[in-house]
């Protein structure tokens, strides 16, 4: 099915049909024009796709030797690391062609079973360690209008929008 088209009004910078027969081919001629950028939508994506796994798979071979290289500098540098970092006092070291550093993460929580975790953090008392977020209910202001009507800082807006929806046919999977 064609995708709707929507369209704000502008006067005076579009040609304007002048009958209910002009209205339905230039209906027509959306569809038509949608279909077809959705045809050349599709070849791009199946060109990129033919480049992007074209430029993986010369890649590859580079990644896998980075890789090799980058375990063996490390290892190398691990059993030197005393060596390279002046015991301990820095933690980094520049050689010629480049400088290998060591990094300390920051640290991280990672979480299992966060309702098993909610539930002992309460049963112990530590609800410092459990965030509580307000937040406005959009969809109750929606449903009660009148009610929030007079508060401040809340306004309840509707537009309108003029679609076009050009009939098309659907191509079936045959089996």
């Amino acid at each position: 099915m064609a995708k709707a088209t929507h369209v704000k009004a502008d006067a005076a910078q579009f040609p304007v049909p002048q009958s209910r027969d002009e209205v339905n081919e230039a209906i027509a001629r959306i569809g038509l024009l949608q279909r077809e950028r959705a045809r050349m939508q599709a070849d791009m994506n199946d060109e990129l796709a033919k480049v992007r796994l074209r430029f993986e798979e010369a890649a590859t071979p580079l990644s896998e030797q980075i890789a090799e290289l980058t375990q063996g500098v490390h290892t190398w540098c691990e059993a030197h690391r005393s060596e390279l970092t002046k015991n301990g006092k820095t933690k980094f070291y520049d050689f010629a062609a480049g400088e290998i550093k060591w990094r300390m993460r920051p640290p991280r929580v990672t979480l299992q079973s966060i309702e098993n975790v909610l539930e002992t953090l309460k049963r112990l008392g530590l609800t410092r360690f459990i965030r509580v977020k307000e937040q406005l209910n959009k969809e109750a202001m929606l449903a009660e209008p009148d009610v929030v009507s007079g508060v401040a800082g809340v306004k309840i807006e509707q537009s309108e929008d003029f679609v076009i929806v050009p009939f098309g046919s659907k191509l079936e999977e045959v089996a």
